[in-house]
């Protein structure tokens, strides 16, 4: 085993620079707490973009790996397995769905659910019922379908040429949706009832509502991306269940692993029908560590004192933070759902997000950035009060770094 000292300068020398890491190298994490190389501590309320769900090291995640580890470990999708199949059926009981498939990340759920809704849209009307309406500014993974169905051209630039019939209207604006769909083309449209990389953006009521009838009156599937604001991020297990607005489809990742790689598409039996026998795959979906791992996960976000408890939390950081913005007027507004909170910068701040993480960073705190003007909050939906609390003085020292 190599055993050489690693620094941060190993990572321009031996990765594809696609990723510009900070300076630390986190090496020890538990609870709402993380440790680098040097034993710094730093208070976590960026939950490795919204995935951390249970925070670092829980006990009862460590406890189901450990025990799945111990039993079976890889199988392939030749033979099902009881943790699979337990989850299966548990994020059934829990949602509108019917039927499961189990992929390992955002993207690959993604590209399922749009793999799935040309093709039911393919057996049921034909070919030329291939259009997909997406949002600009909308995020949806990395692929070449899921990157090109995202309204971000930035991340297709040098990809092209791009998979064809793919819209984008504008997010919260039913009238663009209008303009675009028909029933002869249009097979579905989709979109994040919370924008995130986008800067946290909330869907309006009226807006899904409308989304709904639209796909209703045109024969197309409603796709929701929960990747982020799933497994109890907004104080509800899904954010379609918050809003009363049921998808046809919806993915499901990030948060349903609490750190280990696993993801989920969720959609009727009518609809899974479609992905018939060799119409899609995954080598490690299903795999019998993360469902057991994600079993665990679902079991304790799903408890109603969990999700009170995130709503409690929400207003604790969300007004935290509004607070530091007024003192320093540095926060136009503090906006989202739950444990998924944007920080609005004001017109003297704009682009300059990255500057109070890495401030952030050097007082001890860890938090994201969602584009240039928004810094974003994805704590722990455990996170104690009292990390809260930390959290919010050691950022606040930060604010004052950065606007002296």
């Amino acid at each position: 085993m190599n055993k050489e000292p690693v620094s941060r300068e190993l990572f321009d020398d031996v990765m594809v620079p696609n990723y510009a890491p900070g300076k630390i190298i986190p090496v020890r994490g538990e609870g709402s707490r993380v440790w680098d190389q040097q034993d710094r501590e730093f208070v976590d309320l960026a939950g490795g973009i919204a995935v951390t769900s249970l925070g670092h090291a829980h006990p009862g995640l460590v406890g189901a790996l450990t025990e799945q580890a111990e039993k079976l470990w890889h199988l392939s999708n030749v033979m099902t397995n009881e943790p699979a199949l337990r989850l299966a059926k548990t994020l059934c009981d829990l949602t509108f769905a019917e039927r499961v498939f189990f992929a390992n990340s955002g993207g690959e759920a993604n590209e399922a659910a749009f793999k799935l809704a040309r093709r039911y849209a393919w057996e049921h009307y034909g070919a030329d019922k291939h259009e997909i309406i997406s949002f600009k500014q909308s995020f949806h993974g990395r692929t070449l379908f899921t990157v090109s169905v995202g309204g971000q051209p930035k991340y297709l630039e040098g990809f092209e040429p791009a998979p064809g019939g793919i819209h984008h209207a504008d997010f919260n604006d039913l009238d663009s949706v209008r303009k675009l769909i028909s029933k002869e083309k249009t097979c579905a449209v989709v979109v994040e009832p919370i924008q995130g990389e986008s800067g946290v953006k909330p869907a309006d009521q009226a807006f899904l509502e409308g989304l709904r009838t639209l796909c209703d009156e045109n024969d197309a599937l409603l796709v929701f991306d929960e990747v982020q604001s799933g497994v109890g991020r907004t104080g509800h297990l899904y954010a379609y269940q918050m809003y009363g607005v049921t998808p046809d489809i919806l993915s499901s990742a990030k948060s349903l692993g609490g750190g280990f790689p696993v993801a989920a598409m969720l959609t009727t039996a009518k609809i899974a029908a479609s992905l018939g026998m060799g119409t899609h795959g995954s080598t490690y979906g299903g795999n019998p560590l993360a469902c057991a791992v994600a079993q665990k996960v679902i079991d304790t976000v799903s408890q109603p004192e969990i999700l009170k408890g995130v709503t409690a939390r929400s207003k604790r950081l969300r007004d935290g933070m509004m607070a530091i913005g007024e003192r320093y007027g540095v926060f136009e507004q503090v906006r989202g759902e739950g444990l998924l909170l944007g920080c609005v910068l004001t017109e003297q701040w704009q682009g300059k997000a990255k500057e109070f993480l890495n401030a952030g960073l050097d007082e001890g705190v860890m938090v994201l950035i969602a584009g240039p003007n928004v810094v974003r909050l994805a704590p722990s939906l455990i996170i104690p009060e009292s990390d809260i609390d930390e959290a919010l003085e050691r950022f606040e020292r930060a604010v004052k770094t950065v606007c002296s």
